[in-house]
């Protein structure tokens, strides 16, 4: 099983996410072969250097893993084939950052042994999707051929923050999602949820799928808590000058109990913070003055 994630931008909590999930994972990691990280900013991994492949990647190969249609969020699915091809015969463990392992490694590995696919969660048929986004999007896919599959009620949207495809059928998997990917871009499909919604007809397609939920949380919902926790466990970390080994056995007192993994806050919450920090701003704003 090898492990890949992407990791983009200047923002530092992004790639303290992929340092803790990464460690999560050494902790089972006599079941892995590899991990690689796709990013632009390799200096952050220094640290891991021992138990991970970075590979760069520059503007030429981010454009050419775009595609024809420029659409960002190919390159999840071009690196799945990339790492596919640089290990033929490995099952893939595809993760976003804010992810982290809490159940067993070794059962995960052997599902996809037997053939069993991946992802987060089904978030449900595209079909009965309630958002504007899913709403548009499936009426401009309903009965629609993409990559060769008709497109109908039971095609179901699943969470793409894991994506696990065994070795057996990874390169057929990885060229079906390419497939459907393109031509939604093609037929000018909003774009927001095409990969995702690439990958999950593909693999439920050569299927059996599975939700990845009971092994990997994924706390896309709970990131302010998440990451306030993170930072303060690799800031003792640095502190105390440990070594990977030493962080791997600190995970095993870390509490993934007591911060949730998905919490619902409705919209008017949002906009009415905003307006009051609008209404009442900071007052008495000071700043240090340098002596001249």
């Amino acid at each position: 099983m090898h492990l890949l994630y992407l990791v983009f931008g200047t923002n530092i909590k992004n790639h303290f996410q992929a340092n803790f999930s990464i460690l999560s994972f050494l902790r089972q990691g006599d079941v892995l072969d590899g991990i690689t990280i796709v990013t632009d900013a390799p200096d952050f991994y220094h640290h891991l250097a021992e138990y991970v492949t970075v590979l760069p990647i520059d503007e030429d190969r981010l454009r050419e893993w775009k595609g024809e249609f420029g659409f960002f969020w190919r390159i999840k699915i071009k690196a799945l084939e990339y790492v596919a091809q640089q290990r033929p015969g490995t099952a893939l463990l595809y993760l976003d950052s804010d992810t982290f392992l809490y159940g067993s490694l070794p059962q995960m590995r052997a599902a996809l042994a037997s053939g069993q696919s991946f992802m987060h969660e089904a978030e449900g048929a595209l079909a009965t999707l309630p958002s504007k986004t899913e709403r548009r999007m499936w009426q401009q896919v309903r009965q629609q051929t993409f990559g060769g599959v008709q497109l109908h009620e039971k095609h179901v949207m699943w969470n793409a923050g894991v994506v696990g495809i065994p070795a057996v059928k990874a390169t057929e998997t990885i060229g079906l999602a390419l497939r459907i990917c393109d031509d939604m871009s093609r037929q000018q499909v909003t774009p927001r949820l095409i990969e995702q919604f690439a990958l999950s007809v593909a693999l439920a397609e050569m299927g059996p799928l599975q939700a990845a939920a009971p092994y990997i949380g994924h706390y896309w919902s709970t990131k302010e808590e998440w990451n306030e926790a993170i930072t303060a466990f690799l800031l003792e970390s640095h502190l105390y000058q440990r070594s990977v080994a030493d962080e791997v056995a600190a995970m095993a007192t870390f509490d993934y109990q007591t911060i949730p993994v998905k919490k619902r806050v409705k919209s008017t919450q949002g906009r009415l913070e905003k307006l009051v920090r609008r209404l009442f701003p900071p007052q008495s704003i000071t700043y240090i003055t340098p002596a001249e």
